[in-house]
């Protein structure tokens, strides 16, 4: 059964925790792995791109010159795609790029970014993850304590705006809730900060 170390907010460990093996016991799925995350980049773009057609560019209709007898390319109007400034040919226009994942891939995937972090002895547990106050020093001391640098996703129970407001300057630090978790979030972060109600919640939904 997999394990993760169980730390309080001095950065001193205090123990480790058992972590539900449906959870984050499982064998990796990388196929639905990179569907999960192309179906979350897809979702994300807003698909806003457009381009003039040739018969919406703004230029005159005339022919530029006879058909025959000038010795160059013949050319019926100016707003050709062929032509600098002309029409773009087959032009991206807005559309919405989003679709939707079947519930159960949904499940495996966040079950595979789970275990895959586990694996990897990447997920941090916070034995009551609370601050007194809104201060950003202390809460990089606190993480630093921890050992995590670079890339890191902190994970509570609920939206707590003090831990919000402390993480939200400190580079390459993100937060998130238990509720709304999801497979990018957790590969595109090297090290998982979980409090541990928030990690109850997560083995009850998921297992």
């Amino acid at each position: 059964m997999p394990k993760a170390n169980v730390y309080n907010m001095a950065g001193e460990k205090v123990g480790e925790i058992e972590l539900s093996a449906a959870v984050f016991g499982i064998e990796p799925n990388k196929s639905v792995l990179h569907d999960s995350v192309k179906n979350h980049l897809a979702n994300c773009r807003q698909g806003t791109q457009s381009a003039l057609t040739k018969g919406e560019v703004s230029y005159t209709t005339a022919k530029p010159w006879r058909q025959k007898g000038t010795g160059r390319a013949r050319a019926g109007y100016k707003g050709s795609p062929v032509w600098t400034h002309g029409g773009v040919a087959f032009a991206p226009k807005p559309r919405d790029y989003s679709y939707t994942l079947n519930k159960k891939v949904k499940r495996l995937a966040m079950k595979s970014a789970l275990s895959a972090k586990a694996a990897e002895d990447e997920i941090i547990v916070i034995d009551g993850l609370k601050v007194e106050e809104i201060k950003t020093k202390a809460f990089k001391g606190f993480l630093d304590k921890l050992g995590v640098t670079g890339k890191a996703l902190v994970v509570t129970e609920n939206v707590d705006e003090k831990v919000v407001k402390s993480a939200r300057n400190i580079a390459g630090i993100s937060t998130t809730i238990a509720t709304i978790l999801s497979p990018y979030m957790i590969l595109n972060n090297r090290k998982i900060v979980v409090d541990k109600a928030a990690l109850a919640k997560i083995e009850e939904v998921y297992a």
